[in-house]
């Protein structure tokens, strides 16, 4: 991977309930992990060539490999929220992740 192509500065975060002053578990999302990634749109036609299930899928994050994300955690990216909702190590060689995202509504 060339690191030209990472320029854009993400942040993956996971969810670390807390509880409020009434005992109730409230969503509490803390850092994960800061990488530098390539972000690029897919098109539905890209989303099918790949044979992925998810049609709302809006961006591909590509990154450097690192061990530990799940589909549980999102992406913070330019003020946005993402969900994850897959994850790629490409060609299983612990050299690069790809990550297909939703951006959240709301």
């Amino acid at each position: 991977m060339r690191a030209g192509k990472l320029r854009h500065q993400i942040t993956i975060q996971q969810n670390t309930p807390a509880r409020n002053g009434k005992g109730e578990e409230i969503d509490s999302w803390s850092t994960f992990a800061t990488r530098y990634a390539a972000v690029i749109p897919l098109t539905g036609r890209e989303l099918f060539n790949a044979q992925q299930r998810h049609a709302e899928a809006e961006l591909r994050m590509e990154l450097r490999y690192f061990s530990g994300v799940t589909t549980k955690m999102r992406v913070s990216w330019d003020s946005r929220l993402f969900d994850i909702l897959h994850i790629a190590n490409l060609d299983e060689r612990d050299r690069e992740l790809h990550l297909l995202v939703k951006e959240r509504n709301g």
